[in-house]
């Protein structure tokens, strides 16, 4: 008999019961041979502080000190990597650049605005004429997400997760006060089920009885290119469209670039769009003074997110043996520490830890329950 039942060993699965692990017995469920198959494994996460919903951005905040000083023994290599981000403007985004630096002065990040020639400094290959202006962000770094996961990984076998793979759970079934899901031909029993299914975190929770909160899961593509020959892109910071129409990266001497898109789709394994790698590679060009003659790996990866956009995390309104913890969307590597500790002490039934409140985060504010009060003042009558 365990304490809590996690299903779904991607970042925030594996995240969450190692958490939990500190003080329960946890078992941790992955359908997939390997944790972080999808999502998580598919994601070329950057710690942005700016980045996501004042909900995201706090827990991110929150997550700033782990990341940056893990418990002992949790990695051997660093979790971040300074790297610093570029928002580009054309003239016809000067607007928009300029509502950018006022959202991002508000979530306190380290911003300057620069020329023409300052960001020129920084990515030399910027095509002339494209650019009318720039902000730049410090705060910025490269995750190493498979140290992460690793790390997270690890720390809960420490505690005693025991953790299944490459086996999917049976319909869980709930009877005398606890829930029992079969699992390779064993049956697990707790009185807590985890949902943290990711793009099938809505499908789980019907499963077990519950109402789907409306999660969308959508396709992003990805994929690398050579940089400019004889351009050593090693130093150059990310570099993002101020409209999000795409964006690049420096990752082992090439770039990765992505169209930034957000296609619905169904849950499961996803594949890489050529045409919106076509789009991406039009739209870099026309940044970049350099021709793209070949695409090397490409893939696809899966961002669910909530229908405000905001994490959900919290025990279902009406099936309170059910605890959510899905939604992450674009913002789960950068905030997983802090939203693991934020659903460990919620799903103890404890208070939102204090280094999280003090960054304005409360239990209301990520619980599922926004989504039964929506619906109850929404309904005729």
């Amino acid at each position: 008999m365990f304490d809590f039942i996690v299903v779904g060993a991607g970042m925030a699965g594996a995240s969450v019961a190692a958490a939990l692990a500190s003080t329960a017995r946890v078992a941790l469920i992955e359908a997939e041979r390997q944790p972080g198959f999808h999502a998580t494994g598919r994601s070329a996460a950057l710690f942005v502080p700016s980045y996501g919903s004042a909900a995201f951005r706090a827990l991110t905040r929150a997550s700033a000190a782990f990341l940056r000083a893990p418990p002992e023994h949790f990695s051997p290599y660093p979790l971040l990597r300074p790297r610093g981000a570029l928002y580009l403007a054309r003239a016809d985004q000067l607007e928009r650049l300029q509502a950018m630096l006022h959202e991002m002065r508000v979530a306190d990040g380290r911003l300057e605005m620069l020329s023409v020639e300052a960001a020129l400094t920084k990515v030399p290959r910027l095509r002339p004429g494209y650019l009318a202006a720039a902000l730049y962000e410090s705060d910025v770094y490269d995750i190493d997400v498979a140290a992460l996961l690793q790390g997270f990984l690890r720390l809960g076998k420490s505690r005693g997760l025991r953790l299944h793979v490459g086996h999917r759970c049976s319909a869980p079934e709930w009877q005398d006060a606890a829930w029992h899901l079969r699992v390779d031909g064993e049956t697990l029993s707790a009185p807590v089920l985890v949902n943290a299914a990711g793009a099938w975190a809505d499908e789980l929770a019907i499963a077990c009885g519950a109402a789907p909160l409306g999660l969308r899961a959508m396709r992003r593509t990805a994929a690398l290119i050579d940089a400019p020959e004889g351009v050593t892109v090693d130093a150059w910071p990310a570099v993002f469209d101020v409209d999000e129409q795409f964006y690049f990266k420096p990752d082992a001497a090439r770039l990765l670039f992505s169209p930034a898109e957000e296609e619905p789709h169904a849950p499961g394994d996803v594949y890489a769009d050529d045409l919106m790698v076509a789009v991406a590679i039009e739209r870099i060009e026309a940044a970049l003074d350099f021709e793209v003659r070949r695409v090397g790996h490409s893939w696809a990866g899966l961002r669910t997110f909530a229908p405000d956009r905001n994490p959900v995390i919290g025990f279902d309104t009406r099936l309170p043996a059910l605890f959510w913890c899905a939604g992450q969307g674009g913002y789960g590597i950068q905030s997983a520490p802090a939203c693991a500790q934020l659903a460990a002490a919620l799903a103890r039934g404890a208070a939102v830890p204090a280094a999280i409140a003090a960054e304005g985060v409360t239990a209301e504010a990520v619980s599922p329950a926004r989504f039964t009060a929506q619906a109850a003042a929404s309904a005729p009558g």
